[in-house]
């Protein structure tokens, strides 16, 4: 790939506010010391970009630092917690009571009945397990939302990446072309020295260069904006020095939509989260049913009787429980909360389950054509554009063709080369967007994927 008039284009736009002179020492310089100067080689560029991270390394740093997944794994951690503490008995009681102080002698407390007790509630038979599992479900839920933000900054940091991969791709193509250019405009100098053109080739030449200028101008934002997400995704400064190191590639195999669909009702988070929560919501009906079911209160206790008694020293056991059928409109009414909340959650996990299929195909689709597309311009269309811009330049040489159609096939050969990287850069973004879709990242989509049974 070569890309003369990019690198050229930044040369005629630093000559013109210097002055016209400028511009014709600038034609007399045959070699690459001119355009270097006035734009750095891309990896002396890099020297000053900051760290040269792979999507590995990115990855790797954005699970480490990204703020939203610390937040998410706190939430995990705090399900946790409570999960000990869900299935646990109530707080037991100590009572003390006087009873049957005389009231001609309120102080006198060796003349009454001086109780002493300690008391304990058990739940229904079966509750505490259900507040455990309750817990567990809900522990189980957090976990799935840590993964979905794991995979949703994965997703990102790989998009980010690819974008500032692809702005490097890009200003390596206007660089490749520096020597194809500086034939051309040397030619154009050395016809236009003997008299064969006309000053008109070396000025459309100039005029080419400045109106490829504007891809430089984009490719410095593009750079700047896909820093900035990324650093900001690496819970670092978006200003943050960096530079992606990389590459594109297009050959690997998509798998079939039966594939991904069974991959993602295994490892899809949102799905797991669901069904979590599913699970959740039928463990609160079940729990709901149980307030039929009494709740006991035990208490053992010691009684001090008065000096007078015949047995001063005593002990007493107390039993009591619950009556939940007396109070049938409340937990009726509890029992069909958690049945609509239950089938409510059944009803969500389907349409996520069908949306989730929807966005797998649609993904497929859009990677299957970004592959096609990035395929025709690797295998055909660069192919065939730099064989006509170097026959172009031959016939240029040998007074075959004039200096228009020369510039044509060079404008030509470097709208074409930027479309590729622009292809290939795009399909990866697609295969990103599949990763979302399947809820596995892109190392899992290039393992075997499992067997769908018909």
């Amino acid at each position: 790939m070569k890309l003369p008039f990019a690198a050229l284009i930044l040369a005629a736009l630093g000559a013109l506010p210097v002055c016209f002179a400028h511009a014709q020492a600038l034609e007399k310089s045959t070699g690459l010391a001119a355009y270097e100067a006035l734009f750095p080689a891309p990896s002396k560029q890099a020297e000053t970009a900051g760290p040269a991270l792979t999507l590995d390394d990115a990855e790797r740093i954005a699970l480490a630092a990204n703020p939203a997944i610390a937040v998410a794994a706190r939430r995990v951690a705090v399900a946790q917690a409570h999960l000990s503490a869900a299935g646990a008995l109530d707080d037991p009681s100590a009572m003390y009571r006087a009873w049957g102080v005389p009231l001609s002698q309120p102080w006198n407390f060796n003349e009454a009945q001086n109780m002493f007790s300690l008391s304990q509630t058990f739940p229904g038979s079966g509750k505490r397990a259900l507040r455990t599992s309750i817990a567990q479900s809900d522990v189980d839920v957090a976990k799935a939302q840590l993964a979905e933000v794991r995979l949703q900054v994965n997703v990102q940091v790989h998009k980010a990446f690819d974008d500032l991969l692809l702005v490097d791709r890009e200003m390596q193509i206007h660089a490749e072309h520096v020597g194809i250019a500086r034939q051309a405009i040397e030619a154009a100098r050395i016809k236009y020295a003997v008299g064969k053109v006309s000053q008109q080739d070396i000025l459309k030449a100039q005029v080419a260069l400045t109106a490829l200028a504007q891809h430089m101008i984009r490719f410095d934002r593009d750079a700047g904006v896909a820093r900035a997400r990324l650093n900001t995704l690496l819970g670092r400064a978006p200003d943050a020095p960096l530079h992606a190191r990389g590459e594109f590639a297009v050959a690997m195999p998509l798998p079939s939509v039966d594939a991904l669909e069974a991959l993602a009702l295994q490892s899809r988070p949102d799905l797991i989260a669901a069904r979590a929560a599913s699970v959740r919501s039928h463990q609160q009906q079940a729990l709901a049913r149980k307030a039929y079911m009494p709740d006991f209160t035990v208490s053992g206790g010691y009684m001090l009787m008065q000096p007078s008694a015949s047995m001063r020293n005593n002990y007493m056991i107390e039993g009591s429980m619950t009556l939940p059928w007396l109070n049938h409109r409340r937990h009726d009414a509890e029992i069909a909360e958690a049945t609509a909340a239950a089938t409510e959650q059944d009803t969500e996990l389907a349409e996520l389950r069908n949306a989730a299929f929807g966005q797998i195909g649609e993904a497929l689709i859009e990677a299957q054509a970004s592959q096609k597309f990035a395929r025709l311009y690797q295998d055909q269309l660069l192919p065939q554009a730099e064989a006509t811009l170097q026959s172009s330049v031959i016939a240029y040489e040998n007074d075959k063709t004039d200096f228009l159609d020369l510039l044509d096939s060079q404008m030509t050969v470097i709208e074409v080369d930027l479309a590729w990287a622009q292809s290939v850069a795009d399909y990866d973004a697609r295969l990103a967007d599949l990763e979302l879709a399947a809820g596995v990242t892109l190392d899992q989509l290039q393992q075997p994927m499992p067997e769908v049974k018909q």
